[in-house]
């Protein structure tokens, strides 16, 4: 596709973002936790890497459907607005969705493993869900709008939802509760609280909710994340652990039926005897108990630095200017999946933690020398000098960790 809609709006929503940490901070309110930050914005990191993978995937269908157009949309601005309502009708039962079905549910629950809500939350989205989304909005190319104006349209309308993931924002007032997502509707539905659970699934209007008789209004404190929370940061672990769990039930069912409607049946329907799972709390003696772990010793500052980085590498996977041929973005987005993979378990001190950055700043080090010497010499040679820069604070840094820092797991 020619845009890229995230890359071009993600300087905006970072700043967005900091703004908000910033304002946080200066209130001292506690909405951002630094664990929870890192894997969020690891997980957005991967998340956008791939999702330019599933639009070239969908687009020769998009295109085939668009050719076979039933009829032709309307052009200029009212198009624009009939497209956006078009997809916002649609998000409505795509979200849905992926909230009342197992497989649905195996999609989107990354989204909120996160036991906290803020604009790095907004970013941590699945690696699996673009896939699934278009199962939903390609009727739209069968109404006559073209797969890129689609595409785009439905990026735009993503980025819009960044918005209510806040906590920041009160209550507006009550015209625009009654018809906008507003983050007063959108704090219930990250809540698991019991009279907030499959709640508020509109995007940008709050009105099918209303219509459809899945709103309710915020009358109570949330607690956020899901009622079996991963307890890890590990980003593979997160967004395959529902996938796991169902590919398990379906495997083990007795009945081909069951092997088969399992991936179908509401959520957390599970095929008779299929085995206990073990249950993860998230409240101990009715308090809220949230996940938590130890960093490595002097990692926190190492851990944003990597961040900061993370951010413009990803640029030239997403970006439709990226002097990256496909295959080449495909290694870059592994590399960058490693990269989260190692911050987690520096956020867990594992003990293969910075072994494992280690190889990965090597090989990314390796991979701007081979891929972007051709391209521009003094990008090559900055990548390659700020690996070297990553490898040798991890040296400094493991010859400071006391021993007991480094550890098989953490405890919730």
């Amino acid at each position: 596709m020619d845009i890229n809609v995230y890359a071009v709006v993600t300087p905006f929503v970072l700043l967005l973002m900091l703004a908000e940490i910033a304002w946080c901070m200066y209130r001292k309110n506690g909405f951002y936790e630094f664990q929870d930050s890192i894997a969020s914005l690891g997980t957005a990191i991967i998340n956008q890497c791939v999702n330019v993978l599933v639009a070239f995937m969908w687009l020769p269908v998009l295109t085939w459907l668009y050719e076979h157009r039933l009829v032709d949309a309307p052009t200029g601005m009212l198009g624009a607005v009939v497209l956006f309502f078009g997809v916002d009708f649609l998000f409505y039962w795509f979200h849905r969705f992926g909230h009342r079905t197992n497989i649905g549910w195996a999609a989107h629950m990354p989204h909120h493993s996160t036991e906290e809500l803020n604009y790095a939350v907004a970013l941590r989205a699945s690696v699996t869900q673009r896939f699934f989304s278009f199962f939903f909005y390609w009727p739209l190319c069968l109404l006559g709008f073209g797969p890129k104006e689609m595409a785009a349209m439905v990026a735009f309308h993503l980025v819009l939802q960044l918005i209510p993931h806040t906590r920041v924002v009160p209550k507006l007032p009550r015209f625009i509760e009654s018809w906008m997502n507003t983050p007063s509707h959108h704090r219930v539905h990250h809540a698991r609280n019991d009279a907030y659970l499959d709640k508020n699934y509109g995007g940008f209007l709050i009105i099918w909710d209303k219509l459809f008789g899945t709103f309710a209004p915020e009358t109570e404190e949330a607690s956020y994340g899901v009622t079996s929370p991963p307890n890890t940061w590990d980003p593979t672990f997160i967004n395959f652990q529902v996938w796991k769990q169902v590919a398990r039930d379906s495997w083990e069912a007795k009945s081909l039926f069951d092997k088969v409607r399992v991936w179908f049946m509401p959520t957390g329907w599970r095929p008779a005897g299929a085995r206990v799972l073990p249950k993860t709390e998230w409240k101990r003696d009715g308090k809220e108990v949230k996940f938590q772990s130890t960093p490595l010793a002097g990692s926190k500052a190492y851990l944003v630095w990597q961040v900061a980085l993370g951010f413009p590498a990803m640029l030239l996977v997403t970006r439709p200017d990226s002097p990256l041929d496909t295959v080449q973005k495909v290694v870059l987005s592994v590399l960058l999946w490693g990269a989260a993979t190692a911050w987690s378990a520096m956020l867990e001190s594992k003990r293969w933690a910075l072994p494992f950055e280690a190889l990965r700043c090597v090989a990314m080090g390796a991979f701007f020398a081979v891929v972007l010497a051709p391209w521009n010499t003094m990008a090559a040679v900055a990548g390659v000098a700020l690996m070297s820069l990553n490898c040798f604070w991890l040296l400094v840094m493991g010859s400071r960790q006391p021993a007991s820092s480094l550890s098989l797991g953490s405890q919730p």
